[in-house]
């Protein structure tokens, strides 16, 4: 499985401030301080807006703001009834914790975090900008993520997620420039917080909304040509970061309906519950299922359904062959589809199935095989190789793949490229075809695989990567040796390599 993805912090940035405010060059910060303790606005502005302006990428003024005691001011700014105040005072925070984790502790002792929530009522673009950037750059610290997700998905998804995806209403995002901003911010922090634990993913998964309005939002990207935004990049991350593990995280509630009840579980029950009904009588012969029957009784997703439902594999299809430029958006999709299929779960198989038989991936992923990419390398190969594990039909598999994955195996070992992951992908690949299929073990003699084979197996290096990717190739050679018509072929790899 694909492991979870950050998306890093939101950068500081310098804002065009108001010639109202020009004095600020006459101020120093403990004087800017004590302008956010005035009860006058235009006071408040002018130590706020020194003070953003000083902190842009200045790690004494970060420190002069710490010792002066200036964040719990800024904090009690957030909800000025004055929004221009507002404005000038989390634009100043964005700056004060950039890459300062002593302010971003104090922010949140301040009890910054509730007070940024509250101010996301204000449907001011400026200001969402501001608090969004915050929470963005607060999710890249892995200490901090848990409190975040428990203190802010709610909100974020309620006001700002559900709102600019087009609410699952409108089959075109329409998104002012701000508002793409702000839709990056917040993704952005979800992606971040998605990539953290096991508890923060199952409460981003049952939040209300929030995984309709992700599918809602590339669904729409996809039908207007925009799947190349930034948007739709930490989006896609965080669907791929929420289908990690999800088998073995899924209320059992959830699962014994995708996996059908065990020989001693109650078998009398067979009330539908979520997608899908397996119990149901169409359904009930798990090793020859008719795929068709899925789609018949399938209801419309809602909430973590959409993340095992079949018609998301088609949506990631259509990313896959969408996306030109954004190869994170790419690997993102790819590492999705290698998560609901990994494993020995059923549904694992049944969407196995999808993918091949109704999506027709298969050439689709060959297609992307042709990056440079390792990272997006690793993904493809990762899920063509649940491909070949659940596939029907294995020699028609290995007619169409074995060559093109021989291709991608390294000549010999001192290769930086394809990383160890890849080729330990690509071994698995072949050795589940080659257990099964005469034509799989033929095709890879035939396209020089055994050399390969042969190389990446003797190789001496000691790291963790190597050893993984020697023992692979070794266990697709050890499985290929039943195969006595092929045994020219080895001998003579083996009087050309030195191998025994």
């Amino acid at each position: 499985m694909i492991r979870p993805w950050l998306a890093g912090g939101f950068h500081s940035f310098r804002s065009t401030i108001d010639p109202r405010y020009s004095g600020i060059n006459n101020l120093d910060m403990l004087t800017a301080v004590r302008y956010l303790k005035d009860d006058d606005a235009e006071t408040q502005v002018l130590g706020a807006a020194y003070i953003q302006h000083e902190c842009y990428n200045n790690n004494d003024a970060k420190n002069e703001v710490q010792q002066y005691k200036a964040i719990q001011e800024l904090v009690r700014l957030f909800n000025s009834e004055n929004l221009e105040v507002a404005r000038y005072a989390t634009g100043a925070m964005r700056n004060v914790i950039y890459e300062n984790m002593d302010n971003k502790m104090s922010l949140i002792e301040e009890g910054g975090i509730p007070q940024l929530i509250n101010a996301l009522k204000e449907n001011d673009d400026e200001l969402r900008k501001n608090i969004t950037g915050i929470l963005w750059n607060l999710s890249s610290k892995d200490n901090l993520k848990e409190k975040l997700a428990k203190e802010t998905l709610g909100e974020l998804t309620e006001r700002i997620l559900i709102p600019l995806s087009g609410g699952g209403d409108s089959e075109v995002i329409q998104q002012s420039p701000s508002e793409v901003d702000i839709f990056c911010n917040t993704t952005g922090c979800l992606r971040n917080l998605s990539s953290v634990n096991e508890k923060t993913r199952r409460q981003m998964r049952e939040t209300n909304g929030l995984v309709d309005a992700l599918v809602g939002y590339v669904q729409a990207s996809v039908q207007d040509g925009k799947v190349e935004e930034k948007g739709v990049e930490n989006t896609l991350c965080v669907l791929r970061n929420l289908s990690y593990q999800l088998y073995s995280e899924i209320p059992p509630s959830a699962l014994l309906r995708l996996e059908g009840p065990t020989r001693g579980q109650e078998t009398s029950r067979s009330e539908a519950i979520g997608c899908f009904t397996p119990q149901s009588k169409k359904v009930k012969d798990r090793k020859n299922q008719d795929m068709s029957t899925f789609t018949e009784v399938a209801r419309v997703p809602k909430g973590l359904e959409w993340l095992w439902h079949p018609q998301v594999v088609g949506l990631y299809n259509r990313v896959l062959q969408g996306c030109e430029t954004n190869s994170t958006t790419r690997e993102a999709a790819a590492g999705a589809l290698q998560n609901i299929t990994a494993g020995d779960k059923r549904w694992a198989e049944v969407l196995s199935h999808v993918a091949l038989e109704q999506e027709r991936m298969l050439p689709v992923m060959l297609d992307k095989l042709r990056t440079n990419n390792d990272l997006e390398l690793r993904s493809l190969t990762g899920f063509l190789r649940n491909l070949s594990r659940h596939a029907k039909d294995k020699n028609a598999m290995a007619t169409k793949v074995v060559n093109n994955l021989v291709t991608e195996l390294p000549v010999d070992c001192q290769q930086k490229e394809p990383s160890s992951d890849v080729v330990v992908n690509i071994c698995g690949t072949l050795n589940n075809l080659v257990t099964s299929s005469t034509i799989a073990a033929r095709d890879i003699a035939f396209f020089d695989g055994l050399q390969k084979l042969v190389a990446i197996k003797n190789s001496h290096d000691s790291s963790p990567g190597k050893l993984k990717a020697s023992k692979a190739a070794a266990t697709v050679l050890c499985n290929m040796f039943q195969y006595k018509k092929l045994h020219k072929d080895y001998k003579q790899v083996r009087n050309t390599t030195g191998e025994r």
